[in-house]
């Protein structure tokens, strides 16, 4: 949009059933407008930006990272040549409160996130590719199994005085336990499948404490890591940066990890750390060491996180596997490892 006299910027709120659409035009006019989040409702929102001569080089489309809700129509968007911004939450909630913004509503947030894109020019985003898509939509899958198995596990202690309930679950767990099973192979199979998913599975699992399951939730969550200028805009993505709070000479408060990125990827590298720091030599030094400057149990665990966040960045930034002769041979570990 750059040289551009007539610019839009267009935000749009995602819930489940429905699409809050605002169009802001350089003059300061607000227009509004609700769809269907359904293709039909897609192909109706593009319509109506026609019609009120929003263009491809002249628009920036802006929302929030609302996981399954959002990700087909921004998928569609970019696929249709339009610029889209996929924007951290917190940004948003940051921006209204810079601005005093008191109401909440889904026609309020559509408005805000169109002037979120005008004054911050937010960085286009861009879809992954479809087999890292299907990788994603696999890997929750797997995800929901194993917390359902686990649900299951937890109901059947409290029905070990009632027999008949004690079948019914058993049986339900044995099929969770199958499925499973079948779904790990069928995950294995999709990344052999894709060269550069190859490749990239066995650059990360080369990183002591790393398997093939974290491989896989890495490679379904960050997608291709050259978006990222460095490993620390990685880190700062999946939220596992300390967040210092000093100020003045009195508040010296407690550094915290963000914890403002992508869940998920923290979720997958929490055992992982755990792991390396209990049998990477180099690991077990460094969390030795943050220990000793005073550090809890759990702080010392999100630096190793943290550490194996760069780790992933620069094997795959580099394509070269991670050099096994620093931290000693490489170990294989359990499932969900």
């Amino acid at each position: 949009m750059n040289g551009m006299t007539d610019c839009n910027w267009v935000g749009i709120d995602v819930s489940k059933a429905k699409l809050d659409v605002a169009r802001l035009d350089d003059k300061g006019k607000l227009k509004s407008h609700v769809f269907n989040n359904d293709a039909i409702g897609f192909a109706a929102l593009l319509n109506w930006l026609s019609q009120r001569g929003c263009t491809q080089p002249d628009t920036q489309i802006c929302t929030e990272a609302t996981g399954p809700y959002g990700e087909a129509l921004c998928t569609f968007l970019c696929d249709e040549g339009w610029t889209v911004s996929v924007v951290n939450p917190a940004r948003i909630k940051g921006f209204a409160q810079s601005g005093m913004v008191r109401n909440k509503t889904d026609k309020a947030d559509a408005a805000l996130l169109a002037r979120f894109a005008q004054t911050m020019h937010p960085e286009p985003w861009t879809p992954p590719p479809p087999e890292v898509r299907e990788l994603r939509a696999l890997v929750d899958r797997l995800q929901a199994l194993k917390d359902m198995h686990q649900q299951e596990a937890n109901r059947l202690e409290a029905a070990l005085n009632q027999p008949s309930m004690v079948a019914l679950i058993e049986g339900h767990m044995q099929w969770l336990k199958d499925s499973i099973k079948e779904l790990e192979n069928q995950i294995d199979d999709h990344i052999d499948r894709h060269p550069k998913l190859r490749e990239d599975a066995s650059l990360i699992t080369s990183i002591p404490g790393l398997g093939n399951t974290t491989a896989a939730k890495v490679l379904a969550y960050l997608g291709d890591v050259n978006r990222f200028k460095n490993a620390k805009a990685l880190a700062a993505f999946v939220g596992v940066t300390p967040k210092i709070k000093e100020s003045g000479s009195s508040v010296r408060g407690r550094s915290v990890i963000a914890r403002s990125g992508h869940a998920a990827v923290r979720h997958a590298l929490y055992m992982p750390a755990m792991v390396a720091l209990r049998y990477n030599p180099l690991m077990k030094v460094f969390a030795e060491r943050l220990k000793s400057d005073g550090l809890a149990p759990k702080a010392v665990i999100a630096a190793c996180m943290h550490k194996l966040i760069r780790q992933i960045y620069g094997v795959l930034k580099s394509r070269n596997a991670f050099d096994a002769t620093i931290l000693g041979n490489r170990l294989d570990f359990q499932d969900g490892i």
